[in-house]
């Protein structure tokens, strides 16, 4: 048999593997594989437990976003509906108001009226007086007309009281 440098590299090789196999180095790297195997497992198991509650936290958050946005469309229905009620009060309070002066305007331009009509009566019976006695004093026959001024004063009262009343 020819011994040659194959033959002892296979000899050389026996001997690696059998030297392997008593110091249990396939179970040791099965072994340190296992625990490689076994974090990586937990590392998964952790990530898809964090995506979960991602997930979790992003339907909340969408559901929060969704509830805002609801919430704030109905806020400014209510503004608006607000706003109108308060655009009519307010109309409804300056139309009053107009309605009160244009009232007491009124008011003001009859009672004025009726001032002047009584300024009107008064000045007019002043000048008639005064014109009566004019005409007394200017008459020759002091006896007539002392009695036409009677009565012209007499039937002045009478008629300037039913116009009055």
């Amino acid at each position: 048999m020819i011994i040659d440098a194959t033959f002892w590299v296979a000899i050389s090789f026996l001997i690696f593997v059998v030297l392997l196999i008593y110091f249990k180095v396939p179970s040791k790297v099965r072994n340190i594989l296992d625990e490689n195997i076994n974090q990586i497992k937990k590392q998964i198991d952790e990530s898809e437990k964090l995506k979960e509650e991602a997930k979790n936290k992003l339907a909340e958050y969408e559901k929060k976003i969704g509830d805002s946005k609801s919430q704030i469309n109905k806020m400014i229905r209510d503004a608006n509906e607000n706003a109108e009620k308060n655009i009519i009060k307010s109309n409804e309070v300056f139309y009053k108001l107009i309605e009160n002066r244009k009232k007491n305007t009124e008011e003001k331009i009859k009672q004025l009226k009726n001032q002047a009509i009584k300024d009107i009566k008064n000045t007019s019976i002043n000048i008639a007086f005064e014109s009566i006695e004019k005409l007394m004093l200017n008459s020759l026959d002091k006896s007539k007309l002392d009695k036409i001024y009677s009565q012209s004063v007499e039937e002045t009262k009478l008629a300037l009281q039913k116009k009055s009343s």
